[in-house]
């Protein structure tokens, strides 16, 4: 009895030694801190032309990043490293540069501070100019773990999602994704991502997914099996992205009435193919621009030549948008008030499959669908475009644009993200003019993409207007519409309503 009393009083003393350390490493961090910060303030004041050297750069709160990795970054600080002297503000500079760049990497806590100081004067080795930098981090945490459900674009679904995060010290991350729905009835998917070199501007990216979901607009379910994998990197003209996918795609569990067309392309297909995109994104607030533009334009080869699989085509698509403020009498500052505008193309250019020389047929789960409560308003999912029977069956050349007139609710002031939105959209979605008397060819394939190009001005496009209620969440924007449909093509599936978008 007399032991477990001395063992629960030595225990409670080594806690009690233990805060004591504890405090006492933090109290001395926190002075060396602000002494280091009076001594960079008094540098920088008094001395920013002043020739100096960069000694030795010290990097503090990096525990489980590589040392390999931080050395990519902070070496180009040092002087010895240079053709010339820095001035202390080029030095500064240069270090908010390489700060900078470790905050980009989204390993880091912000903010990441920088402390100069001038080394040990009875050091031999030093000299009159020498300084010490020491950049303070703090990193994130290593696993994020969530659950929740979403809803939204006529679906809702639950999800567990699993982040693992500079998984070997050098900003690496793995993402695991599961979802269960009421249309895509499962989704699984993996993701690997890292910088090369250390540039958080030039990143590798390889993935895996394996999904079912439930096509009602076109009576089938469609099931994928795939991997790719990716370079992105930031240059001219803004994002760019290359990668390639091998994707095993089936369509089946077709509805009893599902459209000869959809029983045409049922079974198995692969898809092996390169793409390239760039974007180049301007808009202030991505989710709830007022002001600003966006373009994106992205091309897609598949199967032609040495990539096989089992279709083959040329895919290129283009969207643009811009936002304007609109400033208003008798209102200071920002009014919260702007107009947007989007328009957007796309082009399926049949191809070859291999090396052999006749195009093939494009497939329904290659063509572009158009419609639905965040694509062109006032239609359902897939209503636009061809049809056989019910089923929307997906064209080959699309063009679709939209005007939205956004006002700040009138209580909330538009520093709040909610907006009254009205807006006018509309669109067209045409397959290829191909004569069934005329066989396939690269000639009848230009042929045909220059006629159904020449349709898409003939007439009025597909159009609807409304007005709603949007909420720029920082993940995703919400929207609540009513829309009144005003040109329908015979067989569009138009909505007039309310229509919930995600």
């Amino acid at each position: 009895m007399a032991g477990q009393i001395f063992e629960t009083l030595r225990r409670r003393d080594d806690a009690r030694s233990q805060e004591e350390k504890t405090r006492l490493v933090n109290e001395r961090e926190r002075a060396l801190f602000e002494k280091q910060q009076r001594a960079l303030r008094q540098l920088v004041e008094a001395n920013t032309t002043l020739p100096c050297t960069v000694s030795s750069v010290r990097v503090l709160g990096a525990v489980n990043t590589r040392p390999g990795f931080l050395k990519r970054i902070i070496d180009p600080l040092l002087s010895a490293n240079k053709d010339r002297p820095y001035t202390l503000a080029e030095a500064i500079r240069e270090t908010q540069y390489a700060t900078d760049k470790l905050s980009r990497h989204g390993i880091f806590h912000e903010p990441i501070s920088i402390t100069v100081d001038r080394p040990d004067r009875t050091d031999p080795s030093s000299t009159p100019t020498d300084v010490d930098l020491y950049i303070s981090l703090r990193e994130k945490g290593r696993v994020a773990f969530r659950t929740g459900t979403e809803a939204g674009n006529a679906e809702g679904s639950a999800f567990t999602n699993l982040y693992l995060r500079n998984i070997f010290g050098g900003a690496e991350s793995l993402n695991l994704n599961a979802s269960l729905g009421t249309r895509t009835r499962t989704a699984y998917q993996a993701n690997f991502e890292s910088p090369i070199f250390a540039n958080p501007d030039f990143r590798g990216e390889i993935g895996g997914l394996a999904s079912s979901t439930q096509k009602t607009w076109a009576s089938h379910e469609e099931v994928l099996k795939g991997g790719w994998t990716k370079l992105r990197w930031l240059g001219r003209g803004g994002k760019h992205e290359f990668g390639y996918s091998n994707i095993w795609r089936q369509v089946t569990g077709l509805a009893e009435k599902a459209s000869p067309t959809v029983r045409g392309d049922a079974g198995d297909s692969v898809k092996s193919s390169i793409t390239y995109s760039v974007t180049n994104d301007q808009r202030d607030y991505p989710l709830l621009p007022q002001s600003g533009y966006f373009t994106r334009s992205t091309l897609e080869l598949a199967g032609w030549g040495p990539l096989q699989g089992d279709v083959a085509f040329g895919k290129a698509e283009l969207e643009g948008q811009g936002a304007v403020p609109i400033p208003i009498p008798g209102v200071e500052g920002n009014s919260g008030v702007s107009f947007t505008s989007s328009l957007r193309a796309g082009l399926m250019y049949p191809l070859p499959l291999g090396f052999d020389s006749k195009p093939q047929s494009s497939r329904i789960n290659d063509r572009f669908q158009l419609g639905g409560p965040t694509d062109v308003r006032g239609f359902r999912l897939g209503g636009l475009g061809p049809r056989d029977g019910a089923d929307a069956v997906g064209g080959d050349i699309y063009a679709a644009g939209s005007a939205n007139l956004l006002v700040p609710l009138p209580r909330l002031g538009p520093e709040k993200p909610f907006r009254i939105q009205a807006f006018v959209n509309g669109g067209r979605l045409l397959a290829l003019k191909q004569s069934e008397k005329e066989e396939m060819s690269s000639r009848s394939v230009r042929n045909s993409i220059s006629s159904t190009v020449a349709e898409l001005g003939n007439g009025l496009p597909s159009l609807s207007a409304g007005i709603g209620l949007v909420y720029g969440h920082p993940v995703a924007r919400f929207e609540l519409n009513f829309s009144l449909p005003l040109v329908i093509r015979k067989g569009e599936d138009a909505r007039k309503g309310l229509q919930f978008g995600l």
